[in-house]
């Protein structure tokens, strides 16, 4: 356990140097395991604040070059202070960026309509294609918009949740 992989931790994780550090000395010094375990706080950490109200955030709008497509979304957290964050505004405008390129229909799993659901052939592969948070993040294609999302949680301290979105393309018929 050295200096380099308290780094390498913090690179990937974003978290602290005593909750690298305190991964590390948990898993004897091996890097995977001290992620793993980083991992696991991070999903314990989201669960804790999930039921915590979010009332105050930001709604993002994205224009891709040209004009012919568009994101407005709307992600909340719990505190003003926090909205006006640069990790919480780069996290808003990713997702932006993220639902433009990948053009989500769902942000969870539980969001599809279980007549839809229950038609499906292939489920897994449907809910990693159309739900945004099982999608891989298009910055960074070793985790996915959850991971991401926790990420944020984990650096912010607060419940952040995504809560609507809308995606425009020029001749795209609506199904409604």
């Amino acid at each position: 356990m050295g200096l380099a992989d308290i780094k390498k931790l913090r690179e990937q994780t974003s978290l602290g140097v005593n909750d690298c550090k305190k991964a590390l000395v948990e898993s004897n010094g091996k890097f995977e395991g001290a992620l793993k375990i980083l991992k696991n706080k991070g999903i314990q950490m989201l669960e804790k604040k999930s039921g915590r109200l979010t009332s105050q955030g930001l709604i993002e709008s994205y224009i891709h070059f040209g004009g012919n497509l568009g994101v407005l979304v709307e992600v909340n957290c719990e505190t003003d202070f926090v909205a006006r964050t640069d990790i919480f505004k780069k996290f808003v405008k990713d997702i932006a960026m993220q639902i433009a390129a990948s053009n989500p229909e769902y942000i969870k799993k539980d969001d599809i309509p279980a007549e839809v659901y229950s038609e499906l052939k292939k489920p897994e592969a449907y809910v990693k294609q159309y739900c945004l948070l099982e999608q891989a993040y298009i910055k960074e294609s070793k985790k996915t918009v959850a991971d991401y999302l926790r990420e944020v949680v984990s650096k912010s301290g607060e419940n952040i949740v995504i809560k609507k979105f809308v995606r425009f393309s020029l001749g795209e018929e609506d199904e409604g």
